[in-house]
């Protein structure tokens, strides 16, 4: 006789809810209702019976469970980042949150195409996904999405939050403000600010953060916030701008816009011979680590704690699903300043 191969060693291995109530001297009835938190009995009995499940190695039924409970356990993530660059950190603190209540989270990427995303939206309601995430590349702006037309709860994280929906993004305002005060903190004093095109919302914020920092040290503003593309060319251009009067007087630190322009810049810096960070601090924003951490030296830089939106948004969407309430509005989550070398201090992180 052959044994059984891999899959179904697998599958005829596999324990099922008769072990568990035998191994827990109950019934079949009684062990489903430990599992699926319904019934009643004592705590002690519910727990005693769910810890048996865990130590047998129990996985229940995706559908059984499903028919039980008159839901998929799936939440659908729809978003037009298609360079992942948002989307891949939010989508892993969704899925770390829901592995732990036994919920599966469906990605679709789009571009900002309506038809694709109706027929996007079509596979999920055919999947018959609980609800969904949208997630997008900038706070000011919301995808083609018809929420009238979908038939399942909705959040929005890092995107604009329609009226009457819910949704997360980060607080660049209060990232912004963090990371000048630092800079003030290891005395700096002439602090530049460059940043990226003033049609994105969060170039504003972030602006307003610096110059709310300076004013409150009642420190000058170094010149206007120099306004160009979110890229390392820019980073350099506005670099060479900055030291390009040796008769004027250079900032002392410059707070970047994002990662890529903080990058450029003390690229063009070095090659100047202006040493980073003892001639001119520099930090910048989003703590994209493929960048921060390459740079030399490795960059200071403000974490937009995406992962952290990613759980909260699926938290929010299972009480939706739960029908409880929750307020309409779009919550700003802290920032958190990661410190490394290129501000000049060797301090930890406030992560």
């Amino acid at each position: 006789m052959t044994g059984l191969s891999g899959d179904r060693a697998e599958v005829a291995a596999r324990i099922t809810i008769k072990d568990v109530a035998l191994a827990a001297n109950v019934s079949v009835s009684t062990a489903s209702k430990a599992l699926n938190a319904r019934g009643r009995m004592t705590d002690e009995t519910r727990k005693r019976i769910q810890d048996i499940a865990q130590k047998l190695g129990f996985r229940p039924n995706a559908m059984a469970r499903a028919l039980v409970h008159q839901r998929s356990f799936t939440l659908g993530l729809l978003t037009n980042d298609t360079y992942g660059r948002f989307t891949l950190p939010i989508a892993a603190g969704l899925s770390a949150a829901m592995a732990d209540r036994g919920v599966s989270v469906f990605l679709c990427a789009i571009d900002d195409d309506p038809e694709r995303v109706r027929l996007n939206l079509e596979a999920m309601e055919d999947k018959r996904v609980d609800g969904l995430v949208v997630s997008g590349k900038r706070i000011d702006r919301v995808l083609p999405v018809d929420l009238p037309a979908v038939h399942m709860p909705v959040v929005y994280v890092n995107a604009a939050c329609p009226p009457g929906a819910i949704g997360f993004v980060p607080d660049d305002e209060g990232g912004a403000y963090a990371a000048v005060a630092h800079l003030v903190s290891l005395g700096r004093r002439r602090i530049a600010h460059v940043t990226g095109p003033r049609s994105f919302g969060a170039v504003g914020l972030r602006e307003k953060g610096w110059l709310r920092a300076l004013s409150e040290a009642a420190l000058p503003c170094f010149g206007a916030a120099l306004s160009g593309e979110w890229s390392e060319g820019f980073g350099y251009e506005s670099a060479q701008r900055l030291i390009a009067d040796p008769e004027a007087e250079r900032p002392d630190a410059v707070f970047c816009g994002n990662d890529q322009i903080a990058r450029g810049l003390i690229d063009a810096l070095t090659l100047a011979g202006v040493r980073v960070p003892e001639d001119i601090a520099v930090v910048g924003f989003d703590n994209w680590e493929i960048f921060a951490t390459a740079t030399r030296p490795p960059l200071t830089t403000v974490d937009m704690a995406l992962k952290e939106l990613g759980r909260l948004a699926g938290l929010t969407l299972l009480d939706l699903i739960d029908g409880k309430p929750v307020e309409a509005g779009q919550r700003r989550l802290p920032c958190r300043l990661k410190v490394r070398q290129s501000c000049g201090s060797e301090e930890p992180s406030t992560e």
